[in-house]
């Protein structure tokens, strides 16, 4: 089991970002929310993914950064339980959507929800 978050599951074109805000539907479960697009022009079954915390929400760069960091652990490990059963491509954006800092047990049951719900869907 491939435990990675390498440069090609990274999230990074500007036009996909865009497309997915526009077009990507969601899944809550507090305090992440998941908006997620198929991609269509894509060879092999693939996720990209992105981690977002508004600043609106968390006021220091500190705060925001940590728990960026705790996100992508959280996925980093878990992410077989979506790539497992993935028929094609999809670009997730994580977006952490609570104004306090949550552990990290908290945010890891919140992504295996998520994951799970994502799963039941698709």
């Amino acid at each position: 089991m491939d435990q990675s978050f390498g440069r090609s599951q990274k999230l990074k074109s500007r036009k996909l970002i865009d497309q997915l805000f526009m077009e990507g539907k969601n899944i809550k479960s507090f305090p992440i929310k998941l908006i997620y697009i198929p991609i269509k022009n894509s060879e092999k079954n693939e996720l990209k993914t992105g981690v977002s915390v508004p600043k609106k929400l968390v006021k220091t760069a500190v705060k925001r950064n940590r728990i960026k960091r705790l996100m992508r652990e959280v996925l980093r490990k878990n992410k077989y339980l979506v790539t497992k059963d993935l028929s094609s491509s999809h670009a997730f954006m994580f977006i952490y959507i609570s104004r306090e800092e949550m552990s990290y047990e908290k945010l890891e049951a919140s992504m295996k929800r998520i994951m799970e719900k994502f799963r039941e869907k698709h």
